[in-house]
């Protein structure tokens, strides 16, 4: 397999047009076209992780953290960064990066921390915004349903628990050819009408190269009339962070100790206790304080995340729980979830967890 097809299968877990508009995802280092003779599956791409990749022969590194965030000017080798990029670079290794699109995915980040800790009934926290597109199309009526199948065999018309959704309406439509026209249908030069049917149907923003090449690949006429807009419906797969529930609510300071040990952490800086039970926890792998506010609107009795300043404890206002457990801490099960994935997507050659720890910080 080529590196391209293997962004192909990782797409189908987290489709890069969901990252943040701040992130950098997507094939930072190497040549999309090169055959991969192994994988390394890391959450953050160091020297020694390339050098791991290197002696195991893998040719292309997964990461979860891109290695490139700003721009880079120069490459000299005198930053970490400049030295795993050109490292990697000479010795023909490709690195890839999904970052916050696997964090807005509904099997992602979040989802992996509610399996871990075992929480049922999820919801997104913070659904993301314009995911959701409408096409409106216009067929032949005799055609209409070999076009509404093709299209919900690409995915289209997926409504939260319900598929092959749409909304049909039958008309007249009507269209006269010039002479540079080959109509299908009527002569040109004549102005035709038609019994047509009007498809409506819903489909996910990250579909749309695929809905408009069924669209065109189905469609009868030589010119296809049809219509996309971007709808203001909430995504319920799609967003960052989650909101679920234990099956029985739990004390807090067992919940803290319940936390502490289940995320593989050396400290939980949490806020003050609220001498409450803890049954609906929200949580967000990684830096979250901004999902506060969201999360005590979600009515989470606890919020899990990381990177909380000092000022951000107060925003609990005696009515969550914040607990930070560390940025790395809450990402830890990523690379199994990547690493699983390609696992069954891939039989041919290697895919391997990388055995380095790259968690930056140390506790006394």
């Amino acid at each position: 397999m080529k590196v391209k097809e293997i962004i192909v299968l990782l797409e189908e877990l987290s489709p890069l047009s969901y990252s943040e508009d701040f992130d950098n995802t997507g094939l930072l280092v190497g040549d999309a076209n090169a055959t991969v003779s192994g994988i390394l599956v890391t959450l953050d791409t160091l020297e020694k992780v390339v050098d791991e990749a290197i002696e195991k022969n893998c040719n292309l590194i997964v990461s979860f953290h891109p290695i490139i965030f700003s721009g880079l000017k120069k490459i000299t080798g005198k930053t970490y960064v400049e030295r795993v990029v050109q490292k990697a670079i000479k010795h023909d290794i490709a690195i890839f990066s999904n970052h916050t699109a696997l964090d807005n995915s509904w099997n992602g980040v979040n989802a992996m921390i509610c399996e871990k800790l075992g929480l049922k009934n999820r919801t997104v926290l913070i659904p993301q915004n314009e995911t959701i597109k409408k096409l409106i199309t216009f067929v032949p009526s005799k055609d209409a349903e070999k076009v509404r199948n093709a299209l919900f065999a690409v995915g289209a018309g997926n409504i939260g628990n319900y598929e092959n959704c749409s909304f049909n309406i039958e008309g007249k439509g009507s269209f006269k050819g010039n002479e540079n026209s080959n109509p299908v249908i009527g002569k040109k030069g004549k102005l035709h009408f038609e019994e047509e049917t009007q498809i409506g149907i819903t489909f996910a923003k990250h579909l749309q190269n695929a809905i408009l090449k069924s669209l065109f690949e189905t469609h009868p006429y030589e010119e296809v009339a049809y219509e996309i807009t971007t709808l203001e419906n909430q995504n319920q797969h799609v967003g960052i962070g989650m909101i679920g529930e234990f099956e029985k609510a739990i004390v807090e300071k067992e919940f803290l100790k319940f936390l502490k040990k289940t995320m593989k952490t050396d400290c939980v800086r949490h806020s003050a206790l609220l001498q409450k039970s803890i049954k609906r926890v929200a949580v967000l792998g990684g830096s979250g304080s901004f999902a506060i506010e969201a999360a005590k609107k979600a009515g989470a009795d606890a919020f899990i995340s990381a990177d909380f300043k000092y000022h951000d404890f107060f925003k609990a206002e005696n009515t969550v729980l914040l607990a930070d457990i560390g940025h790395y801490e809450s990402e830890q099960y990523t690379k199994e979830l990547l690493h699983s994935f390609l696992k069954k997507k891939i039989t041919n050659f290697a895919v391997l967890l990388s055995q380095t720890n790259t968690n930056p910080i140390s506790y006394l």
